[in-house]
């Protein structure tokens, strides 16, 4: 079996408005972000032209799962108007959405990470 893998990963972001439920302090009102997302994936065969994935396919999928999150007040977007908007959970969320999209061909998605400032970072992976 072999054991070497490949890493990529992409970038993208979002604008939005939340506040936090069941939180006491500042960030139970009304405040936004500029989130930034970073997409890991990993698998250890390339394709016949040296590529895990498609860099281009990759963004087109993440941009339209941020798409219905920018500019938008979190709290009233699903799953967000049950689930508490959360960088963490909108991490598991964004994982979920790109794991669905990317299909698990080659590679599979291995992790997400969620900035919701230059200081604050919430990643999700699943065990494997």
């Amino acid at each position: 079996m072999n054991k070497n893998m490949f890493e990529i990963s992409i970038e993208g972001g979002f604008e939005a408005a939340h506040n936090l439920r069941n939180y006491r302090g500042k960030c139970e009102n009304l405040h936004g972000h500029n989130y930034g997302v970073r997409v890991y994936f990993s698998g250890n065969k390339l394709d016949g032209s040296g590529m895990l994935l498609d860099f281009i396919v990759l963004k087109k999928k993440l941009e339209k799962i941020t798409e219905n999150l920018d500019h938008k007040y979190l709290n009233e977007v699903k799953p967000f108007d049950r689930l508490n908007p959360t960088a963490e959970n909108i991490a598991r969320y964004i994982f979920g959405e790109m794991k669905k999209a990317a299909g698990g061909k080659r590679a599979k998605i291995s992790r997400v990470s969620v900035r919701e400032t230059e200081r604050n970072c919430a990643t999700y992976y699943e065990k494997r």
